[in-house]
C-alpha cells in the first residue's frame, strides 16, 4: 500500500509561520509548545471563551482564545499563525483526528487578511451554483471534499508513473505546438509572429510522435499526455483540455497491449477503490455484436438488460408510429411500477430527440397496453415467444430512422437499468470493444470516411483494402469500456507507407495529401519501421468512478464550464489590436 500525501506531513520544516501541521497533534503531545498556521474554518463563542478552528492542506485542529483582543481583523477565512500549548479537550471530538486535544493560543499573527464577506460557504461548496464556484476556485479548492479529491489524483497520478516504469515503459514528454492532424475533433490553433498566416495547433492526441518513437527504437513509450480538444462538454468530458495514460510498443500485438492494460486498470482500481472487480482477462465484445445486443459499444455490463430487434416482426403490422422505422425493444421487469413508470421512459426519450415509447405488459389475460389492440392473437403469441416475455413483463419500444433508433434504445435501456435498481453501483465491469469498422459512411455525402483511428491497422492488410466492400472491413482497433463509459482507445498501428497511402485514398486522400499532412511519419515509415501498437487511457474520466464523481469537474483542479470558458482567468478573451497586427490575424465577427 503506498503512503498519503497526507502522511508526509512529518515532512514539513520547522519555520517562523510552523512547525506543526492541523493534522498531526495527539493526547501524547499534551505539554507541548507548538507553532500552527492555516485558515480560519470556524469561528465560536462559548461564555468568555472563543473556539476556533484552523485548517490547512493536512487537517484541522481547534484552537482555544481567552483573550478576544487576539481576534481583531480575524474573520473566517483569515490566515493566521498560532502560538500556544497543546491541551486535552474537556469535551472531545471523535469526529476529527484531532479531536481529543486543543490549542491553548498564546499568540495570533495574521498572515493574510481575507474579505469578511465570501461568495458562498466553503463547507457548503457543494451546493454553490457551479457558475460561482468556478470564478471562485480557489476558495472551491478549500472545501475538503474536493480538496481530498485533488490530493488523490496526485497519488493515482503517481502510483501510475511507477507502474509504468516497473513495467518497463519510458517516459517522454512530446511537444505541444505541433501540426493539425484529423484526430477525429477540432483543433485548437495557435498563430505566431515567426510566421505570420501559419499556425501551430495543440494536440488532440500525441498519436504521431508516440509512433515515431517507436520508429526511433524505444521499445515501451508512456507519457501522462495533455490533449487538447476544441469540442463541447459533457458529463464525461470536459472542454478544451484533459489527461490521458497515453502509451505504446514495438513488435506488440493486440494481446499484448490488452495484458498491460489489464493489469494497469485492475491494480489502480484495487488500489484506490473498495469496488468489486472483475478479474483479468476481461470480457471481450465485437463492435458489431455490441450493437446489436446492447445498441451501444460503451455498454454498461452492469445492467443485466438486452436489446433486440422487432423491425421485421412488425414490418407487416399497421402501426403508424412504426410505419417504416427500425424498432427496437428492451424487456424488463415492471410490475413494481404504476403507469406513471411509462410516462416518465417517454419523457426520457423525448428528452433526447425521441418520438417516445410504446409498451405492452403480459398480465393474467394477456398481453395488454395500446399495440396489443393492433395484434392478432397469433401475432401476440408470436411475440410473447420472440421476446421470451414472461407474465409480468413489460416490453417497451422505441422506433426512428437507422442510426438514431440505436442511440433511444441505448437511453432506453440504461433509464430501465437504472430505474429499476438493476444496476450494482458497487461493481466495477471493465470489457474490451474489438473489431471497429475502419471506414463509416459520411451522412451527409454519402463519403467513405474514417470511422475510429485513420493510423490503424486493417484486418487482412492490403488484401482487404484492394478487394473488400469497405464498409465490411474492419481493423485492429479496439476500447476499453468501463461501466458505461469509454476507458480507453487503441490500436494496432499500421507500419507500411503504401498501406496507409491505400487507406487514406479509400477515404477520399490522395497520395499527395499523405505525403504532405503526415510528411514525419509517412517518410518514418519508409527507414524502417517495427509493429508497433497501443493506445491511451483517459485520465480525469477513469477518475470518475474511482471518485464516485457524476461530473468529470469534480475530479479535475482548475476546469473549465460547460461553454469552454474559464471563468477564473477569463479565458478566451479579446487579444489587443496591436497584437492581432503583429500575427497577421484579422478578427471577422
Amino acid at each position: 500500500m503506498i503512503s498519503n500525501l497526507y502522511e508526509r506531513q512529518k515532512m514539513i520544516k520547522e519555520n517562523i509561520y510552523r512547525n506543526k501541521t492541523c493534522a498531526e497533534l495527539r493526547i501524547e503531545n499534551a505539554g507541548e509548545e507548538v507553532r500552527l498556521a492555516g485558515w480560519v474554518d470556524t469561528i465560536r463563542k462559548l461564555g468568555g471563551i472563543t473556539f476556533l478552528t484552523l485548517r490547512d492542506h493536512y487537517g484541522i485542529t481547534q484552537v482555544l482564545v481567552r483573550d478576544d483582543k487576539m481576534l481583531e481583523n480575524i474573520n473566517k477565512e483569515t490566515v493566521i499563525s498560532v502560538l500556544g500549548t497543546v491541551i486535552e479537550r474537556e469535551s472531545k471530538n471523535p469526529k476529527m483526528e484531532t479531536g481529543d486535544i486543543e490549542i491553548d493560543c498564546k499568540e495570533i499573527r495574521v498572515l493574510g487578511k481575507c474579505n469578511p464577506v465570501l461568495p458562498f460557504e466553503i463547507d457548503d461548496a457543494p451546493n454553490t451554483k457551479e457558475e460561482l464556484r468556478l470564478k471562485y476556485r480557489y476558495l472551491d479548492l478549500r472545501n475538503r471534499a474536493l480538496h481530498d479529491r485533488i490530493v488523490k489524483r496526485a497519488e493515482i497520478l503517481r502510483f501510475v508513473r511507477n507502474k509504468m516504469s516497473d513495467m518497463g515503459f519510458v517516459e517522454v514528454q512530446t511537444p505541444i505546438l505541433t501540426s493539425s492532424s484529423p484526430e477525429g475533433a477540432r483543433d485548437y490553433i495557435v498563430p505566431t509572429i515567426l510566421a505570420p498566416g501559419e499556425f501551430y495547433a495543440l494536440p488532440q492526441a500525441p498519436q504521431q510522435f508516440k509512433q515515431l518513437l517507436m520508429v526511433s527504437g524505444f521499445d515501451k513509450y508512456f507519457q501522462i499526455a495533455p490533449c487538447f480538444r476544441n469540442e463541447a462538454a459533457r458529463a464525461d468530458r470536459t472542454p478544451g483540455e484533459f489527461y490521458q495514460i497515453d502509451f505504446e510498443m514495438s513488435f506488440a500485438t493486440q494481446e499484448d497491449v490488452f495484458a498491460v492494460v489489464e493489469d494497469v486498470a485492475y491494480s489502480i482500481y484495487r488500489e484506490f477503490t473498495d469496488y468489486d472487480i472483475d478479474k483479468a482477462p476481461f470480457v471481450r465484445i465485437k463492435y458489431k455484436d455490441a450493437m446489436e445486443t446492447y445498441c451501444s459499444d460503451k455498454p454498461d455490463l452492469r445492467n443485466p438488460l438486452t436489446v433486440c430487434d422487432l423491425t421485421e416482426f412488425f414490418k407487416d403490422v399497421e402501426f403508424t408510429p412504426f410505419n417504416g422505422k427500425m424498432i427496437k425493444g428492451v424487456k424488463a421487469d415492471c410490475s413494481s411500477k404504476s403507469r406513471k413508470f411509462y410516462d416518465e421512459i417517454t419523457t426520457e426519450i423525448v428528452k433526447n430527440e425521441g418520438k417516445g415509447s410504446v409498451w405492452i405488459k403480459l398480465g393474467d389475460e394477456g398481453l395488454v397496453g395500446s399495440l396489443a389492440k393492433v395484434l392478432s392473437p397469433e401475432k401476440q403469441q408470436e411475440l410473447i415467444e420472440k421476446v421470451g416475455l414472461k407474465h409480468g413483463e413489460s416490453l417497451v419500444m422505441v422506433a426512428d430512422e437507422n442510426g438514431k433508433v440505436q442511440k433511444l434504445a441505448n437511453v432506453l435501456r440504461t433509464f430501465l437499468g437504472e430505474n429499476l435498481g438493476l444496476v450494482d453501483k458497487n461493481k466495477v465491469i471493465f470489457c474490451w470493444i474489438v473489431d471497429f469498422p475502419f471506414y463509416e459512411k459520411n451522412e451527409e455525402t454519402g463519403a467513405v470516411d474514417f470511422s475510429h483511428n485513420p493510423f490503424s491497422l486493417p484486418q487482412g492488410g492490403l488484401d482487404a483494402l484492394l478487394h473488400k466492400n469497405p464498409f465490411d472491413i474492419v481493423a485492429y482497433q479496439y476500447d476499453l469500456v468501463c461501466n458505461g463509459y469509454e476507458m480507453l482507445s487503441g490500436a494496432v498501428r499500421n507500419h507500411d507507407p503504401e498501406l496507409m497511402v491505400k487507406a487514406f485514398e479509400i477515404a477520399g486522400y490522395d497520395r499527395s495529401v499523405v505525403e504532405n499532412k503526415f510528411p514525419a511519419l509517412f517518410n518514418a515509415f519508409s527507414y524502417g519501421a517495427p509493429p508497433h501498437a497501443g493506445g491511451a487511457l483517459g485520465f480525469d474520466r477513469m477518475l470518475m468512478p474511482i471518485m464516485k464523481q457524476e461530473f468529470i469537474r469534480d475530479v479535475i483542479a482548475f476546469p473549465m464550464n460547460k461553454n469552454g470558458r474559464d471563468l477564473l482567468m477569463n479565458a478566451p478573451s479579446e487579444i489587443d489590436e496591436k497584437t492581432l497586427r503583429e500575427l497577421g490575424i484579422k478578427v471577422i465577427k
